[in-house]
């Protein structure tokens, strides 16, 4: 069912779900939860070379991590569920990794990698088949999988272009909008719309984009648009779909020189810019260390904030970055209005000069070890700046429904690209926003046994896990001979609130009234 025919009411629940949706404990969901085949997944050397999947490909689908310096954490750092949360093996493997991950409205997540490198290990059914691939004549494995969350399975789904580094947005009702990519899929408009009948798969447009567009950010906007922002070389901003009326200037591109601004030599660091839609309509753009506020109906930056200190914080120099929850009680402090306070967080990055070390000569710097959190609504914001207790380049950082952030995943030297990553960070941190004293706000949770940095996910499901997939740092899928395996497995991490003596204090929806759609 598409949003657009989800009644006000309905849809208000759903809402409510999302911001509780570690609250979903009902017996079906545990009925689910019981009858997976998952595990727990203490130590990534338990695996031994026989008990690692086949896939149905030609390459092992998954090995354990073999590094001798690699210790994520001794015993002693490890605590209980309620403290440290709670690490579990879903799939060991799903055939290909997760590079890319879009949770959709009917409890299943779209899951991606690139296309340009041979085959996966996952067969497309029905003897499909691509036939425009770079590296193979014909193609017949699958690079896109739709995970089931409720029943731990999955089945391939067909991409046509690349969709390597790509970007994407959902629409009002509900559907993926994937733009751009890499050579033959740069240009390219994909959608995927989610269906009960397992039949949806990408449905690739005609139209394209006006720019090539690889490594940019797209963001849903106030009218149902989606606002697609930069790429590498692609200093400009525009919009899907595009309106009906002939020669509109919303259908033109628009030169954004921001980006251009903002690109290193050699090393750019303004790729994959952050975006935040705020209450007022505009839109809140970082790329490298700068941010502005752009006024996308006027084409004109209306605000301008300084510039973060310490290192750099988008592509390569990945760092991450979300609008913390607004409080909708009382004004902001910007004005007497009623309009909330809105800040920005943004945690991680490298050093200017990192990329340039690591893939030139093997030697990985230091990853920033700081956050800075902006309250764009002041009327003379500063970046105030706390420090993490690890260093992390390529985090996932991901809103909670406490209100909480999670920070995941990532390298703590380095930078992203291909073998530019190195010292995997496996604990998580819990991070407390509204912890009035900076020193105890971040906590960590306990580790992970597999690596996820360069080309890995994470995104939050509606029962309040953490979906966590991927890691290639190479050209290829290569499992053997390297320090960091590809990985084609998918996790599933519990934050603390999901302990089961925390179950009585969670409330339960025991009724929907859809009612009739208005």
């Amino acid at each position: 069912m598409a949003f657009k025919n989800l009644s006000s009411r309905f849809f208000f629940i759903i809402i409510i779900i999302i911001i509780f949706c570690f609250l979903n404990l009902s017996s079906q969901s545990q009925h689910h939860r019981s009858s997976h085949s998952s595990s727990v997944f203490f130590s990534a050397s338990l695996l031994s070379l026989e008990e690692t999947p086949d896939g149905d490909g030609a390459l092992p689908s998954a090995f354990p991590f073999h590094d001798k310096n690699f210790n994520p954490k001794p015993a002693a750092y490890t605590v209980d569920f309620a403290t440290g949360g709670q690490w579990v093996l879903l799939q060991k493997s799903i055939g290909i990794s997760a590079m890319h991950m879009q949770i959709m409205y009917n409890n299943k997540v779209v899951i991606f990698d690139r296309t340009d490198f041979g085959p996966s290990n996952l067969t497309l059914p029905g003897g499909k088949c691509r036939h425009n691939d770079e590296v193979l004549k014909v193609d017949c494995t699958a690079h896109s999988v739709l995970y089931d969350i409720a029943t731990n399975k999955y089945r391939p789904l067909m991409v046509q272009t690349d969709v390597w580094c790509s970007s994407g947005a959902l629409d009002p009702e509900g559907t993926l909008v994937q733009t751009g990519g890499y050579h033959a899929g740069d240009d390219k408009i994909r959608l995927f719309t989610p269906c009960n009948d397992d039949k949806c798969d990408w449905v690739e447009l005609p139209q394209i984009l006006t720019v090539e567009r690889w490594y940019a950010s797209d963001q849903i906007l106030p009218d149902g648009r989606v606002i697609i922002v930069g790429g590498r070389r692609s200093y400009s901003y525009e919009f899907f779909p595009k309106s009906p009326i002939r020669n509109s200037p919303s259908n033109n591109v628009v030169y954004f020189p921001f980006l251009k601004e903002t690109t290193d030599p050699k090393e750019e660091n303004n790729l994959y810019p952050f975006l935040h839609l705020l209450p007022d309509g505009n839109l809140f753009v970082f790329a490298n260390q700068r941010s502005i506020i752009l006024d996308y109906v006027n084409n004109k930056i209306i605000k301008e904030f300084p510039v973060i200190p310490g290192e750099k914080r988008t592509y390569p120099s990945t760092g991450s970055s979300l609008m913390l929850p607004l409080k909708l009680s009382g004004g902001g402090s910007g004005s007497a209005s009623s309009s909330p306070d809105v800040e920005v967080l943004i945690c991680g990055g490298a050093k200017g000069g990192s990329y340039t070390k690591a893939s030139k000569k093997g030697v990985f710097a230091s990853a920033s070890n700081t956050c800075g959190r902006l309250r764009v609504t002041d009327p003379n914001p500063n970046w105030v700046m706390e420090e993490m207790p690890q260093h992390r380049v390529m985090p996932d950082m991901l809103l909670l429904p406490t209100g909480n952030v999670i920070i995941i995943n990532g390298a703590a030297k380095g930078t992203a690209g291909w073998e530019c990553g190195d010292h995997p960070v496996v604990n998580p941190l819990h991070y407390f926003p509204d912890e009035p004293d900076p020193k105890k706000r971040f906590i960590m949770l306990n580790p992970t046994t597999i690596p996820r940095m360069y080309h890995s996910a994470a995104t939050l499901l509606p029962d309040g896990r953490i979906l966590v997939g991927g890691n290639n740092p190479h050209i290829n899928y290569s499992f053997t001979g390297v320090r960091y395996p590809t990985d084609l497995s998918l996790e599933a991490f519990s934050p603390p609130y999901k302990a089961p003596q925390y179950d009585h204090l969670r409330p339960t929806i025991i009724s929907v009234d859809a009612g009739s759609h208005k």
